[in-house]
């Protein structure tokens, strides 16, 4: 079976150039502008008017009012249900509300309004704005009523920022002006371009930028923990910052970057001697560290005795989970391993009244 989306994909775009085709040949011997019907003629749109008592109105501006409304009035009386149905079918059909009805309901107002402004606006920017406003907002918010603000939102300011842009932006570059539809497709997707990097939850950036601050804080912890573990083989010579960088097994730039913040938030101090110095824990480093060894050394007993995992996979295993566990996950490990004293290498697991 080919993906429902997939294959929409194909048939729009595939028809989609079989019109162009058909609009390019029929060119030369009908009265037809392809630009017109690509671009639309936004410009153009109050030299067509109708008379509505004493004002003239542009035809198109009449027309695009009566689908706005009819569009708006149907959102607001079925929400519910198109919600429902467009999730889940199978649900909304189990309730009572009948899927494929509002399916098809949905998508003859999609035609309706895409015919409608089709003429004035032409098919770019219908296809843009179908497309591009929903797309950023889904980048922004999670919420669906509020999506649908934030896309009319985005939608108007595309238009807004299109319109003066195709005044503004061509003097640049030595034109008079351009496409007022493809300008407003252009705002659009430079919307949904910084939607896509600056988004709060799912842009690119952002997500770039919370992996390198997690990475960050799981270096720092991997090196209090080694400070700890040092201390507790009475080895404070090897806390070097080449025996750090071997032991961790990075570069010693980067340990320096690290030691340094440590230091800054008061986790580690740095000794100095003739013979070199070394790295030593604060108070507040040693409690950190007591709690990141106290989980690591909880996980490796719980992961052999409990979940039957073999010895030689523990300690990895460990080492990925002592960073997100907090005090009640490992309250729950000790009860759940009966309170050990020593983890499966025979070393001492530390006392949580100790980290408190």
């Amino acid at each position: 079976r080919v993906d429902e989306g997939a294959s929409m994909g194909v048939v729009f775009t595939s028809l989609f150039a079989l019109g162009l085709v058909m609009i390019v040949q029929a060119a030369d011997h009908v009265d037809l502008d392809p630009s017109c019907v690509l671009y639309g003629a936004i410009e153009l749109t109050p030299l067509d008017t109708v008379s509505l008592g004493p004002l003239d109105v542009p035809r198109v501006v009449l027309t695009l009012g009566v689908v706005m409304l009819v569009n708006a009035t149907f959102i607001m009386v079925s929400y519910k249900e198109l919600k429902i149905s467009s999730f889940d079918p199978a649900l909304a059909t189990a309730s009572g509300v009948h899927a494929g009805l509002m399916h098809y309901l949905l998508m003859i107002l999609v035609a309706v309004t895409a015919v409608a402004s089709f003429e004035s606006v032409g098919n770019v920017l219908v296809v843009a704005m179908f497309v591009v406003p929903p797309a950023a907002a889904y980048m922004l918010t999670d919420r669906l009523p509020r999506m649908i603000v934030v896309s009319a939102v985005l939608a108007a300011l595309s238009a807004i920022l299109g319109h003066v842009g195709a005044l503004a932006v061509p003097a640049w570059f030595g034109f008079q002006s351009t496409s007022t539809a493809g300008m407003m497709a252009v705002a659009a997707g430079v919307m949904l371009g910084l939607a896509i990097l600056f988004s709060p939850r799912h842009g690119v950036l952002v997500k770039l930028i919370r992996q390198r601050k997690l990475a960050w804080r799981i270096l720092a912890d991997d090196v209090v923990a080694l400070l700890y573990r040092f201390d507790e083989r009475e080895e404070h010579s090897q806390a070097t910052p080449a025996s750090l960088a071997d032991a961790l097994l990075i570069d010693r730039f980067t340990l320096g970057l690290t030691i340094r913040w440590l230091r800054l938030s008061g986790s580690v101090l740095w000794r100095t001697e003739a013979s070199g110095g070394w790295c030593e824990l604060t108070a507040r480093g040693r409690e950190r560290a007591r709690e990141l060894v106290r989980s690591h050394r909880l996980w490796e007993q719980y992961l052999i005795s409990q979940a039957g995992v073999e010895s030689e996979r523990i300690h990895d295993k460990a080492e990925r989970y002592e960073h997100f566990t907090d005090v009640a996950m490992r309250d729950l490990l000790d009860a759940e391993t009966n309170a050990p004293r020593i983890d499966p290498h025979g070393s001492p697991i530390p006392r949580e009244h100790e980290s408190r």
